[in-house]
């Protein structure tokens, strides 16, 4: 059973690797971390105590592009320990995995991170612990390639160039299928829409339809939007000002930075001091000065027909 650190530095991404990591019955233990220097404190404690320790790693999915130090960077410091966790590196990018595979990486794993791809990430790291427990060794100190999920996948096991081409080019999406409709929690993920009513997300391999007519209002958090709904809400991969172009028709309205709001759920608009709010079932969002004239007239229209 496999205690996992995984390091991330957008909030989104990291509980959604969090999740499906924790989803595996092969991860005993998934914690987080947001930033290099947590990472690195976590990994010390865990160095410090051993491998029998409460705080033990065995392996640190890790994020290459993060404020301060890089993931290549952590990386290259926990190479100078001598009994160090495995390394998965987690990115977007595909321009690294020789560099990954110079630092001994087990695997090289692309976003958006699919499930049944994390899961082949997981049987890597399973194999090598198994080969190091075999020799007496720690993982570390063992043969530091990649463990291919067959032997097509590299031309040449000596070949660093072969091994990074492996991880930089992940097995092929699987065939489209009927999905159930589930309640899950989690961040989630968007596929393409199935018709211009409805917004695709998927979270854990489970794919929903949701009506875009059940959308109450938009929260932005970074490049996600946050999609609500009466029955709760769902992380979708989509900027805010792409669905505000896109739904601006539906009666979809900016009112602030970080919300887009359905015009005819808005329950009321209040003037306070100065401030505009409106609210939109149980939820109070503030109005910008910017968008509050805008927003004003746009109701009294409405309410006039």
């Amino acid at each position: 059973m496999l205690r996992v650190l995984a390091v991330d530095d957008e909030k989104p991404l990291l509980e959604e690797l969090l999740y499906l990591l924790r989803s595996d019955p092969r991860v005993l233990s998934a914690e987080g971390a947001s930033d290099a220097t947590e990472a690195l404190r976590r990994i010390t404690r865990a160095l410090e105590t051993g491998p029998q320790g409460s705080d033990a790693i065995d392996v640190v999915f890790l994020d290459i592009h993060m404020a301060g130090l890089t993931g290549l960077d952590i990386a290259r410091l926990l190479a100078g320990f001598a009994r160090p966790p495995l390394i998965v590196f987690v990115t977007a990018h595909e321009g690294f995995a020789v560099q990954a595979f110079d630092l001994k990486a087990v695997d090289y794993v692309l976003k958006p991170v699919r499930p049944e791809r994390l899961a082949e990430a997981v049987r890597r790291v399973c194999a090598q612990l198994g080969q190091a427990q075999q020799a007496g060794q720690h993982p570390a100190g063992s043969a530091g390639t990649a463990v291919p999920a067959s032997p097509s996948l590299l031309s040449s096991p000596s070949s660093p160039s072969a091994s990074a081409a492996s991880w930089a080019s992940p097995p092929a999406a699987p065939s489209a299928r009927a999905v159930p409709v589930q309640r899950r929690t989690g961040p989630e993920v968007t596929v393409p829409d199935r018709t211009p009513d409805q917004i695709a997300v998927e979270l854990g391999g489970v794919t929903r339809f949701v009506a875009i007519a059940d959308i109450a209002y938009v929260e932005a958090q970074g490049d996600y939007a946050r999609l609500y709904t009466d029955e709760g809400s769902h992380l979708v991969r989509i900027p805010l000002s792409t669905l505000e172009e896109r739904w601006a028709p539906r009666g979809f309205v900016r009112i602030h930075r970080r919300h887009l709001v359905a015009l005819g759920r808005i329950d009321e608009l209040r003037l306070d001091a100065g401030t505009t709010s409106v609210r939109v079932g149980s939820a109070e969002l503030q109005v910008s000065r910017r968008h509050a004239r805008e927003l004003r007239d746009l109701l009294m229209r409405q309410a006039t027909g």
